[in-house]
């Protein structure tokens, strides 16, 4: 039994969001949702039509017919349940159901859609709904690679990597798979293979985590342009300051990443942080009303930064990786602005014009060229 997950065709979910924003600047989210949701409803019907002229007897059900059921956060709706009684009976009809992504319905029966990226989060959602015994992802390139293959031409395929991978490659920069589907895979643990639309050759299965997947240290490196920094001067160093300025980020919708804060003197520090470049503007006004209060300065805005990640679940058992990454960095010149780390990867900000000699240098280091990055088992 197949069911079959659909984009919108190229190009057509920014015309849709253009029209509406032609009409309305600020659209209704509920309308604008309608809209944009478009695009996969008429993929879906003309991709049952395909499937019919090829003699498969398919179906299109729309999201209200499988009832992804969605919170009512339009246009970044969550999942939060699936009806499969329609799936099921169409499956056990012997048909080929094909389901439009990106979308669902909330709980007073309104379109909402999922996010850029959706359609990934509608397939790993229908196939957990059904335990399905994988999920499929086509897409236009044939697997997750150690980094970016535009700038590292050596950049080998991963044959297998884990959730949790996958997860910081995901939301570290890497756009193979949007990162909430990740996350739901992970929860639901369906396997899921990222394959190429115009290759039958196997792709990366994206599993749980496997007994050899520590023996690499560092499986990929990603880096992720879309990111400014903000810093401050003389902020009171005192209880109570940091969470004023960050609670009044948060209560304006910004997404701060990487913070930094300086060993106080005289009562008072700097800090820095970091946040989406298309928040930066934003984060600007609320800091420049908080810094006024507080006594505070904003001193500097820097949007030519990159934030470069080095990813690999065997960095738990293994020791040296920071230095290792530092001291390549500093090997050609680049200087480190901000460092984050977790237990299996370390990020880094510094200037972007530095982004491919950072990528390659750490590519080389890290011996991801050479050899098997990670034996098959499937």
């Amino acid at each position: 039994a197949v069911v079959v997950v659909v984009s919108a065709m190229a190009g057509e979910t920014d015309r849709l969001i253009g029209l509406c924003k032609s009409i309305a600047p600020m659209p209704d989210p509920a309308e604008y949702d309608v809209v944009i949701s478009s695009g996969e409803q008429v993929t879906s019907a003309l991709t049952a039509l395909a499937l019919q002229a090829e003699g498969a007897p398919a179906v299109s059900l729309q999201g209200h017919q499988v009832r992804i059921l969605t919170d009512d956060e339009h246009a970044k709706a969550k999942i939060e349940d699936v009806e499969t009684s329609a799936l099921f009976e169409a499956l056990q009809a012997g048909k080929v159901v094909v389901v439009p992504g990106f979308q669902g319905i909330t709980a007073n029966g309104r379109v909402s859609t999922l996010g850029r990226g959706g359609s990934d989060l509608t397939a790993v959602a229908l196939a957990a709904a059904l335990k399905a015994s994988v999920c499929e992802i086509y897409t236009d390139v044939d697997g997750v690679y150690t980094t970016d293959p535009g700038i590292v031409d050596r950049a080998r395929k991963i044959p297998r990597i884990a959730y949790e991978e996958m997860l910081e490659m995901a939301s570290l920069g890497a756009k193979v798979l949007q990162t909430r589907s990740v996350l739901f895979a992970m929860r639901y643990n369906v396997p899921v293979h990222v394959r190429s639309s115009f290759s039958d050759v196997e792709g990366t299965w994206v599993v749980g985590e496997e007994p050899d997947m520590e023996k690499n240290p560092v499986l990929g490196i990603a880096y992720n342009k879309n990111e400014g920094k903000i810093g401050l001067r003389h902020v009171p160093d005192r209880p109570g300051v940091a969470a004023k300025i960050f609670l009044a980020l948060a209560k304006d919708g910004i997404n701060v990443d990487m913070i930094i804060q300086n060993v106080g003197h005289d009562g008072m520090t700097d800090m820095t942080f970091t946040a989406p470049k298309d928040e930066i503007a934003k984060a600007e006004a609320v800091m420049d009303r908080i810094c006024e209060e507080i006594g505070a300065e904003r001193v500097e805005t820097d949007l030519g930064i990159v934030k470069i990640s080095i990813i690999g679940a065997g960095m738990r058992t293994h020791s040296g990786i920071a230095a290792m990454m530092f001291e390549a960095l500093a090997r050609v010149g680049i200087n480190v602005q901000m460092i984050s780390t977790s237990e299996i990867k370390i990020s880094c900000i510094v200037d972007a014009k530095f982004t491919e000699l950072a990528v390659r240098e750490l590519h080389d280091t890290f011996g991801l060229a050479q050899g098997q990055v990670r034996a098959e088992s499937l």
